[in-house]
């Protein structure tokens, strides 16, 4: 009997071991700009409470192996202590997904939220409900868990992010009322939480998301074993850009995608042909103006 049961015991800690939530989400927490004993009993929970959060939630209906868990961080500022409770801060959150055969990760999202105030008492629980807003803290987490998911499932097959993406905007429709700043249509010159997702579920920028499976699915991972190949692929992905920004110049979700990639697609074609290097010059400069000096390293390097 004492058999049975430590083999059962056993198999239930594999499993455990084996099968896990999605994120495997580092946390930083930096308070700096806010000093004082109490303050940092209070970040140091603070970075538990959210390490927990983004880790220990149950975001999908998937069942994730651990090699499996998408790969993210998140950075916290605090600038400002606003009240007993309350703080003013800034949030990065930067994801990346494994390249088949290799060491490598490619980055696919990065952006930092200057616009995140937030409540948190000490030892205090954070809870989260995806069909009703609770507080503020936990739906920027809970909107940006949803936007790396998103992404990296976008990555993987054409527009599977979908379902992900419309949770996140389910989460932006209920903090319209909140009274707290990033969620509405009318800040910041249509760049925040509200445009990432209006940008992103509207038809237009179909191309974007197509690049993003493009680039990564018929680009990077096949570069292990046929690099002309994925290279060649990677610059057919970035064209689906230019009719993107032909409808609409300087968007928003055009900037978060480079955010992401500018570096990587540098790298990427440092050795490319000396034509390759012209075309993908050529259409960076068009779609990407503002990287134009990064970009024209390109043609210098062999």
């Amino acid at each position: 009997m004492n058999k049975i049961i430590y083999i059962l015991f056993f198999i239930l800690c594999i499993h455990l071991t084996t099968f896990s939530q999605e994120l495997s989400c580092q946390i930083t927490i930096n308070s700096t700009q806010v000093q004082g004993t109490v303050e940092k009993q209070v970040f140091d929970q603070l970075q538990k409470a959210v390490y927990e959060f983004m880790n220990n939630t149950k975001w999908t209906k998937e069942t994730f192996l651990n090699q499996e868990k998408i790969d993210c961080s998140l950075l916290l500022v605090i600038k400002e202590k606003t009240g007993t409770d309350s703080y003013k801060a800034s949030i990065q959150v930067q994801s990346r997904r494994p390249v088949y055969k290799s060491g490598y990760y490619t980055p696919l999202f990065n952006y930092e939220d200057d616009n995140f105030e937030f409540a948190f008492q000490q030892f205090s629980a954070l809870e989260f409900n995806l069909n009703t807003y609770q507080n503020n803290l936990t739906s920027v987490l809970a909107f940006y868990a949803y936007v790396v998911i998103a992404t990296d499932y976008d990555s993987f097959s054409p527009n599977g992010g979908t379902e992900y993406w419309q949770r996140a905007q389910l989460v932006v429709n209920n903090a319209q009322s909140s009274g707290n700043k990033g969620w509405l249509s009318n800040e910041q010159g249509q760049r925040n939480r509200y445009w990432i997702i209006e940008n992103t579920l509207q038809p237009v920028f179909n191309g974007i998301r197509a690049c993003r499976y493009e680039f990564s699915r018929n680009g990077l991972d096949i570069m292990h074993e046929k690099p002309e190949e994925g290279r060649a692929a990677v610059l057919k992905a970035l064209g689906l850009l230019k009719p993107v920004y032909e409808a609409r110049p300087a968007s928003f979700i055009m900037q978060l995608f480079f955010n992401a990639k500018a570096d990587e697609i540098i790298n990427i074609f440092k050795t490319a042909t000396p034509e390759e290097k012209n075309k993908v010059v050529e259409l960076l400069m068009l779609v990407d103006p503002a990287n134009t000096t990064k970009y024209l390293k390109i043609q210098g390097e062999r």
